[in-house]
């Protein structure tokens, strides 16, 4: 039996040092880290001005860009992102000569806007009709009581809910292995390929996954109970 614990031991500890020890291979995982969580920032961003853009053109515009506004939404909602990923980056971005990373902000961007836009009209529907005649009657033009009253307001009641789409988009960056980004699965995967064992390292790539959702979600939690003491 302590033989058999012997080995067991030797195998984790000679898997753990050929995985991420020697030759400084562990460096492959912060690397890609450092891609995924770029990725995820500027997309963030990107996904929080188009959707607050797309849910006001919804809420507001019956015409055109209503009917266009939608119609990016049902998009982007109804194909999957990977598909999205694949078309953006080999097809409508592949001569623009802009960095990899810029591309696949900009796709996961698109993508999470359309969710955002319909959190962020759930949230400014909430609101009470009169923060927007109060606004009015106090000489604010309709975009600054939008802008100053509104808004503010329904990101704060859809905080929980826009929390959770930053944590699936952080997630789903892990798809940008697919079209050639050296994001944390994609180094995860070379890892597994140059020791021949994918245990250890998709092992590691799941825990920081996990360990960066946690995270995100407890410093959501605890901003969330900081604005609910101000009210």
């Amino acid at each position: 039996m302590a033989e058999f614990f012997e080995n067991i031991i030797r195998v984790f500890s000679d898997g753990f040092y050929l995985t991420f020890v020697k030759d400084d291979r562990y460096v492959n995982l912060i690397s890609g880290l450092s891609v995924s969580l770029q990725i995820t920032a500027i997309a963030s961003i990107i996904g929080v001005v188009l959707g607050i853009f797309v849910a006001i053109l919804r809420l507001q515009n019956k015409g055109l860009l209503g009917s266009l506004a939608s119609g990016y939404i049902t998009l982007i909602r109804g194909t999957p992102a990977v598909v999205q990923l694949t078309i953006i980056y080999f097809v409508i971005l592949v001569n623009t000569g802009l960095p990899d990373i810029v591309v696949g902000s900009i796709a996961f961007g698109l993508n999470s806007g359309a969710y955002v836009a319909e959190i962020i009209r759930a949230g400014i529907m909430a609101v009470d009709k009169g923060q927007m005649e109060a606004g009015r009657s106090l000489g604010l033009s309709y975009s600054k009581t939008m802008v100053s009253i509104i808004i503010p307001q329904a990101i704060k009641n859809v905080l929980p809910a826009l929390g959770n789409e930053f944590i699936v988009l952080l997630k789903e960056t892990s798809i940008a292995g697919y079209v050639g980004f050296a994001d944390l699965n994609k180094a995860g995967q070379r890892l597994g390929s140059i020791t021949y064992n994918m245990y250890f390292s998709s092992i590691a790539v799941a825990y920081i996954y996990l360990l960066m959702t946690t995270t995100l979600a407890g410093g959501i939690n605890r901003l969330e109970r900081r604005l609910h003491r101000s009210d």
